[in-house]
């Protein structure tokens, strides 16, 4: 055998590849080693900290306060949406044993988007950390602590979230709802006088009375559209395919769909995507619609664009208020008054982008009585280029769960939000963390489920078919979305 020599002696070839194969052995061995010690090291390290974390007395007023008051005070405050406070520690205390199983269970702050598809900006999740500190705290026999300890606390509810406006809307006189009422639309018009046009880049509304405000849109007419039945409808159903007044009959201020109408449930197969109207994408009061400015509803926040993009209101045009008044389903026992207001702040510079926000409804769904998991879908196809911004399902109190889908015009399909258990009472926004382009062509599909069984223990009546209509005890099936459209010169 022909030797393989070295610098000072040889040894067989073989053997040299042994050797080699020994070495290689030998530092992987010592990689694994030093991996798994590695390892080993920093779950002893997690597991001192999380000890050493788990035995540091907790308070509210150095550790419970600062996650209250940055996740739960917009509504957990006093004279608010929430049932109660939680700003004060005497406050909170009672509460303190819901407070713990609603954190763990991550059902509070509320947020229902499964979080495999899409990135939002607001998304309202505690972290882990912050789950555990307020397990930890009620564990330890919730302890206030030094009062000292206590950061600021927020902006009080007269405040404006979006700052100080320049332009206001407030309602001259209040409305009254009266004790045992039905639920009732009230639709208030404020004539804005503006010469040019305006461009909003935030808009605010606040209720004056958020205990029997369920819901505020204000719509801009501009002067194409501000005829009667516009007026009378806030726009919804200009330019209709089929005559509104044929399909809905009137109960009070409230519109209801009629019982006989025509029934379609699958609109995503339907030429007209189940809505009762027509309308163009990048259209913003041109062809007789009015424009959504803001609107108000538990869970949703102000309206605000980043600078850049805006939404116009154009000269001549008048704001209509629709306000959603209820007595809670006649539980109201004293007379209320309200006064709402809405504030906006101009964009200081001339805007790139419009936003506008548009819907994917069905309106001609029927919900028969007892179904537990009746599917209603709804389509859209967009006529142009758009950027989405945000996306808001809206059902009422049988609603179960709410999914958006795009169709590409290459055919690839996907899911863009899915709410897996939609809540009536927290109208939550998915603002989108960055713009996603949608070409022109593609089509948005909406895929809902309704629970009108007896199992539901919000529904209103399990015995009755329900169909569209503007009360909480009937239905609705709206995808809401916002998107960009670049501003045409």
């Amino acid at each position: 055998m022909k030797p393989t020599r070295n610098y000072k002696y040889w040894v067989p070839k073989g053997a040299v590849q042994f050797l080699a194969r020994s070495e290689t052995l030998r530092s992987c061995s010592l990689k694994v080693f030093t991996l798994l010690m590695g390892i080993i090291l920093l779950l002893i390290s997690d597991t001192s900290q999380r000890s050493i974390a788990q035995n540091r007395e907790v308070t509210f007023s150095r550790d419970v306060a600062p996650i209250v008051y940055e996740h739960c005070a917009a509504c957990h405050r006093p004279d608010d949406i929430a049932p109660f406070s939680i700003l004060d520690y005497e406050d909170a205390l009672p509460f303190k044993d819901a407070i713990k199983q609603k954190v763990a269970a991550r059902e509070m702050p509320p947020w229902h988007a499964d979080p495999h598809y899409g990135e939002f900006a607001n998304a309202a999740r505690l972290s882990q950390q912050e789950i555990d500190t307020i397990v930890q705290w009620v564990d330890q026999g919730a302890k206030q602590g030094d009062p000292k300890n206590l950061p600021e606390l927020p902006k009080k509810i007269t405040d404006w979230q979006i700052g100080k406006p320049d332009y206001v809307l407030a309602m001259t006189q209040a409305y009254t709802v009266q004790a045992h009422s039905p639920d009732a639309y009230v639709y208030v018009t404020f004539p804005t006088k503006f010469k040019e046009d305006k461009w909003v880049q935030a808009a605010e509304i606040v209720p004056g009375n958020k205990g029997v405000v369920h819901h505020v849109i204000a719509h801009v007419l501009p002067p194409q559209a501000q005829t009667d039945a516009a007026k009378r409808l806030g726009g919804e159903f200009p330019q209709a395919d089929a005559d509104p007044a044929s399909l809905f009959y009137k109960q009070g201020s409230l519109s209801r769909m009629k019982m006989d109408a025509p029934v379609l449930d699958d609109g995503a197969s339907a030429a007209n995507g189940g809505s009762l109207f027509k309308r163009q994408t990048g259209d913003d009061g041109g062809a007789g619609y009015s424009i959504l400015l803001a609107s108000y509803a538990p869970g949703k926040g102000p309206d605000i664009y980043p600078e850049g993009t805006a939404k116009r209101i154009p000269a001549g045009s008048t704001v209509v208020l629709q306000i959603h008044y209820s007595s809670f389903h006649g539980r109201l026992d004293t007379p209320q008054k309200d006064q709402t207001i809405v504030g906006m702040i101009f964009a200081k510079s001339p805007p790139l982008k419009r936003a506008i926000t548009s819907t994917v409804p069905n309106h001609f769904f029927k919900i028969p009585a007892g179904a537990a998991n009746h599917q209603v879908t709804a389509a859209y196809t967009f006529d142009r280029d758009v950027e989405l911004i945000s996306y808001m399902p809206h059902m009422h109190l049988r609603g179960k769960d709410m999914k958006y889908e795009v169709i590409y015009p290459s055919g690839k399909r996907e899911t863009l939000l899915w709410v897996p258990r939609f809540q009536f009472n927290w109208q939550t926004v998915y603002r989108l963390k960055n713009p996603l382009p949608v070409p022109k062509g593609s089509k948005m599909i909406v895929t809902a489920h309704f629970d009108n069984s007896a199992k539901n223990r919000h529904n209103p009546d399990p015995t009755k078919a329900v169909r569209w209509g503007d009360p909480s005890y009937d239905e609705m099936m709206i995808g809401w979305i916002e998107y960009t459209v670049p501003i045409d010169k």
